[in-house]
């Protein structure tokens, strides 16, 4: 199940963003628009949902949740943008992985 919101996730939706993979929940965040799509299979499904409603490329970061650990997670192919200064799957600036570790407990705040 997939869900977009601009604001924190339920209990319930939790729940139903877990069935995917059980133990991980993917998201990708507009960190400017402050939305977040989760529990797609792959993250550029999530991508293209935002693009598609205006998001600008730039401003989107994908990673995830860890919900054995309740880590948060900074790694997606979609993350690998050369012209954005990401060369890795890893969200590199440091600026940015704050917006997002802090738009996910945002999001997550009813698990983190």
């Amino acid at each position: 199940m997939i869900i977009t919101k601009s604001e924190p996730f339920t209990a319930q939706e939790v729940e139903r963003l877990a069935e995917q993979f059980e133990v991980y929940i993917k998201t990708v965040i507009d960190i400017e628009q402050k939305i977040c799509v989760a529990g797609m299979d792959r993250h550029f499904e999530g991508e293209q949902m935002l693009l598609r409603q205006s998001s600008r490329q730039s401003d989107l970061w994908g990673g995830g949740i860890d919900l054995e650990t309740k880590g948060i997670d900074f790694s997606s192919f979609i993350n690998i943008r050369p012209r954005d200064g990401n060369t890795r799957n890893e969200i590199q600036s440091e600026q940015t992985k704050k917006i997002y570790q802090e738009l996910t407990e945002y999001f997550f705040k009813e698990i983190l």
